[in-house]
Formats: structure tokens, sequence, C-alpha cells
């Protein structure tokens, strides 16, 4: 009876190791050979997961292009809450850099509000998965726990149609919210045009 005990606790912990182990931001993958030309265009955001503080609540969307020299930028435009009653459509506008061209997903997002109540700053913006012409996956981890696992963190699913995606990505995505130790997390994003 002991020995099964024992043997039932050595199983428990390594699930719980095994779970931890998969949550650590450094073990997520991102999109192989990420082609920043083929990201470039509109995006709209249909789902995301906010991190702590002020973000964009809907009518979410992004324009990405890329320059002569390869940098990537983007504005993007969302509708946002402040004081707690006043809605506004906000503009941002944001400059990418790639640390590490071996890995061209990960990179490094400078941002600014373009009006003096919104923020301005930086964060890993990570393209965990695209396609390019239906659906991109993004990921930012701004604090770390102990462990290696993200303790305030945002991701937002893109699609190129504001209406939404097919079922057999909408599979995919599911998965990669899973992948990223953030299944149940996202909140639909209202597109109504607004902004």
């Amino acid at each position: 009876m002991d020995f099964q005990m024992f043997a039932m606790v050595l199983v428990f912990l390594a699930c719980v190791e095994q779970s931890l182990a998969s949550c650590v931001v450094d073990s997520f993958t991102v999109k192989q050979d990420f082609d920043p030309k083929r990201y470039a265009g509109k995006w709209y955001a249909l789902q995301k997961k906010d991190p702590e503080g002020l973000f964009l609540q809907d009518n979410i969307s992004a324009e990405y292009t890329v320059g002569d020299d390869g940098a990537m930028v983007a504005s993007s435009r969302g509708r946002v809450t402040l004081f707690g009653f006043w809605v506004v459509c906000a503009d941002m506008a944001a400059q990418y850099s790639v640390p590490d061209p071996g890995t061209p997903g990960k990179m490094f997002m400078n941002y600014q509000g373009l009006a003096s109540y919104l923020s301005s700053g930086g964060d890993n913006y990570w393209v965990i998965d695209t396609d390019y012409d239906n659906y991109a996956i993004t990921y930012a981890c701004r604090t770390l726990k102990d462990d290696g696992s993200c303790d305030d963190g945002y991701a937002l699913i893109f699609s190129r149609n504001p209406r939404g995606l097919p079922p057999a990505i909408q599979r995919v995505v599911r998965q990669k919210q899973e992948e990223i130790c953030m299944a149940g997390q996202f909140q639909p994003v209202l597109q109504s045009g607004a902004c």
C-alpha cells in the first residue's frame, strides 16, 4: 500500500512538473522563418487576452508595413475606455526590431500612444503562428515569474477578415492557445467598425 501511494505521488509530481515546464515562456515556439513582407497589411483582432492595466478593448485593427530597409512598423487603432466612462478611438504606432536574426518571429516592439493619455513603452512581440493569408497569433509577456512562466502577458488572434475564421483555422488557433498556456483566457473582440 505504501509503495502504491509513493508511486501515485511520483506520477502526480511528474505531471505537475511537465505542466509547469511547458508554460516556461522561453520554451514557446514562434513562426519559423517568419517573413515580415508576407505579414504586412491589415489585420483585425478577433480575440484577445489582456495584460494588466489599460489596453485596447474592441474594434482593434493593425496595419503593418515593411520599409526598404526591411524594418517593420505598424499603426493600430481601437477603442479604449478612459477614466471609467470616456470611450474613445485611440491610435498607436509601433516599430519592431529583431534581436536575434535567427529567430525573426521573436521581435521587440516599441510603441507610442498618439495622444497624451495613452501609454508608451516596449514589449516582446512574438508571432506564434500565421499562415499570412488568414490568421496570426501574437504573444507578449511583460513580466516573468520565478519559474519562467508568464506573470503578466497578452495575446491577440488576428484575422485578415473582420468577420471571423473558418472552423479548420479555429482548431489551429485553439491548439496554439493551449501551447502558450492561455487556453480559456481569451475574450472575443467586437468588430463593429466604430473606429
